[in-house]
């Protein structure tokens, strides 16, 4: 799956991602940090990446104000890093591909 890591994500969850053979790539690899939301929400949509943001607020409003995206994962904090990457895979093994694709899930 291709996905796409907001700013706020843990870099351990692009390496396990990474590790189990996903394409992943971190918007400071691809953007300055401080890009506006609405331009991350236009990029992932123009490259198909399924973005995961701690970033609830502003991406929920912006998808579900837009009828075609690739997919939406809002990522819960947890005490640990540990426990966002586990969530994360468990959401990947729940939901699998067809589940992620043009939803809004929580991990």
């Amino acid at each position: 799956m291709k996905f796409f890591l907001d700013h706020d994500i843990p870099v351990e969850v692009a390496i396990v991602l990474r590790a189990r053979g996903h394409d992943v790539v971190q918007l400071r690899e691809v953007l300055p940090v401080t890009t506006p939301d609405g331009t991350v929400w236009t990029h992932i949509r123009a490259s198909g990446r399924i973005i995961i943001s701690c970033n609830r607020a502003h991406f929920l409003a912006l998808a579900t104000a837009t009828e075609e995206y690739p997919g939406l994962i809002i990522l819960n904090r947890r005490r640990t890093r540990q426990g966002e990457v586990a969530h994360i895979l468990q959401l990947l093994a729940k939901a699998g591909e067809q589940g992620l694709a043009n939803n809004i899930n929580f991990a």
